[in-house]
């Protein structure tokens, strides 16, 4: 996310620094970043790439695009960035990450943030987007419209490849897509089935059905004011999706990797549990791959595989 967003930034004549690690890191150095993407192909070379945020200083904007999982350390590492209009938005998964990052940098600097984009990074210096036509939705978490927002705004205005949003209610916004992707991501990481099998059998479209309507449950108990047809919306656009369509989290999960279990359907229940609203299935779902996420995260005394 962060170098789609970022490349695409920087191909329009921004000023971008990526902050990245390992061999990522060397290759973007050496070679620049370069992006695949349905929405034409482009590399940033030179690229300002660097694994120490000091060594930039504050910034305009810091767009967080890691994993959930990896969202604490980042939020303490991206200090440095932060100045006094700074705006400081996360892409996670879920609907904690401003809740984190405050924690971290104070709640001064923190908007909220979504994308909707498929992409991985597909070799070292190499960004591989393969799905969705990318966009990216902020917003102050008050609502209000800031100079800094219309600032960012702008600048994603210019860029080609990218729909930019500024929302009035990013709450919203935000549980709308978590209800989307927690749901997808719990059934798909237990059915190991693409979104195509998922939909198309009765008994896996009920369970995602049922997911869903868990986590708009505990959105709405939260006062978050969600529509009474969110989860029929919903379905709907999970039908229009492409048949072999898999989430990134379901991605990780097949990979035996460390996930967004915690992030995603981990979330909803213990948020459910906060409010008071039962939430049957993602507990099942989130019980169910515990074991291999545990397992991934070498916290089960064996070897992750």
């Amino acid at each position: 996310m962060g170098g789609y967003f970022g490349g695409r930034l920087a191909e329009a004549g921004e000023d971008v620094v990526f902050v990245a690690r390992g061999e990522h890191l060397r290759a973007i150095r050496e070679g620049g970043l370069d992006v695949r993407s349905t929405e034409g192909d482009f590399r940033i070379d030179p690229a300002r790439a660097t694994d120490d945020p000091s060594e930039v200083g504050p910034v305009d904007a810091v767009i967080v695009g890691v994993k959930a999982w990896q969202l604490p350390e980042a939020a303490l590492q991206s200090r440095p960035l932060v100045g006094e209009s700074t705006a400081v938005v996360p892409l996670q998964n879920g609907v904690e990450a401003p809740s984190v990052l405050r924690e971290a940098l104070g709640p001064g600097p923190v908007l909220g943030g979504l994308c909707r984009i498929l992409a991985h990074v597909s070799a070292p210096g190499r960004i591989e987007h393969t799905g969705f036509p990318p966009s990216i939705e902020f917003g102050e978490l008050d609502g209000s419209r800031t100079e800094r927002v219309q600032r960012l705004a702008e600048a994603f205005a210019r860029t080609r490849g990218v729909e930019a949003t500024v929302s009035d209610d990013i709450e919203v916004a935000m549980w709308i897509k978590f209800v989307f992707i927690a749901a997808i991501s719990g059934v798909g990481s237990l059915t190991r089935a693409p979104a195509g099998v998922i939909r198309s059998l009765p008994e896996t479209r009920d369970l995602l059905a049922r997911a869903m309507q868990e986590v708009r449950a505990v959105g709405v108990a939260r006062r978050v004011p969600l529509p009474d047809d969110l989860v029929t919306k919903i379905l709907a656009f999970v039908d229009g999706l492409p048949a072999d369509q898999i989430p990134s989290m379901q991605r990780d999960v097949m990979g035996g990797r460390p996930s967004e279990l915690e992030a995603q359907v981990g979330a909803a229940v213990r948020l459910g549990r906060e409010a008071g609203v039962p939430t049957p299935v993602n507990e099942m779902v989130h019980a169910a791959l515990l074991p291999q996420e545990r397992r991934a995260r070498g916290e089960d005394g064996l070897a992750a595989p």
